[in-house]
């Protein structure tokens, strides 16, 4: 499809959504009386335009799907008025043909109950919540049994690549850290992409670097790499070696974040994550307090 031809579908639709969008808005919403004889359901055109800040003719061309120019600064003001979620911003922006910036809100930090319960459903495979960060958000039993061990809650950051990079090479959990810990630098320049110049991810940047030469090395280095399947090697102080496959899944309503599954790769790797769920039963009886219960929200 040629690229008039897409904006000639755009337009209508375009037009469609602001409609909806307006009509769902009552003037009581937005601090503004009723008035008489309304024979919208919502806000009327003039009232949009006039909350946004834009002429009503601009704004009256632009739900009628005419070809004006629209700035960024003006979309985010409509969107504003109709209360437009992100999705729908950037639904929005796509619509109008406008480069899309998502807002810096800051990264996800919580998760709902019905996640929570589907990571802690995925044991005994190893399951956890990252944000793009790689925040640590939620994680099931089996994840802690091999990760949240004392050196690694020692760190006080619940974040992976902190942990790995400031973790003395004897005591980390990730083996052959030269090859992995690259591709997962190079994955979190993929994901800063969408938040250069935001000071949450400017200050994690420049506060990794300083704890950690290599970190700054690799950053430095910029190279970029998708999300993907990797098969990991990782090591416990009671059963040694495991290998495992990394496979990520995303989460409706949570931009950027994702459920990241470890699958044994053998057998060998299956029975020793069985020998730590029991070395965990029996530590930390269910009810009792210990690292059973870290890593939780």
């Amino acid at each position: 499809m040629t690229m008039g031809k897409r904006t000639q579908r755009r337009r209508p639709e375009l037009a469609a959504f602001l409609r909806s969008r307006r009509a769902r808005v009552t003037p009581a919403d937005v601090g503004m009386p009723p008035g008489l004889r309304r024979r919208t359901p919502g806000l009327r055109r003039e009232e949009v335009a006039q909350l946004s800040g834009v002429g009503v003719t601009w704004y009256t061309w632009l739900e009628q799907g005419r070809s004006i120019n629209a700035s960024p600064q003006v979309l985010d003001a409509v969107a504003r008025t109709l209360r437009l979620d992100p999705a729908e911003r950037e639904h929005l922006y796509r619509l109008a043909e406008v480069p899309f910036e998502p807002v810096p809100e800051g990264l996800t930090r919580r998760i709902s109950p019905e996640v929570q319960g589907i990571v802690d459903a995925l044991e005994p495979m190893l399951a956890t919540v990252y944000n793009a960060r790689y925040d640590v958000l939620a994680t099931n039993a089996a994840y802690r049994d091999l990760f949240l061990v004392p050196e690694t809650l020692a760190t006080g950051v619940p974040n992976v690549l902190w942990t790995l990079f400031t973790l003395p090479e004897e005591v980390c959990p990730l083996v052959h850290r030269e090859k992995e810990l690259p591709l997962m630098v190079a994955t979190l320049r993929s994901s800063y992409g969408r938040h250069v110049g935001e000071q949450a991810w400017e200050e994690y940047i420049r506060g990794l670097s300083a704890a950690s030469p290599w970190f700054a090395e690799l950053w430095a280095s910029g190279e970029v790499v998708p999300p993907g399947p990797r098969v990991k090697v990782f090591r416990h102080t009671a059963v040694g070696e495991m290998r495992m496959t990394s496979q990520s899944l995303s989460i409706d309503g949570m931009p950027e974040c994702r459920i990241v599954v470890y699958t044994p790769e053998d057998e060998e790797t299956r029975a020793k994550i069985a020998v730590l769920r029991e070395r965990r039963e029996r530590l930390w009886p269910p009810g009792t307090e210990g690292l059973e219960a870290a890593g939780r929200n």
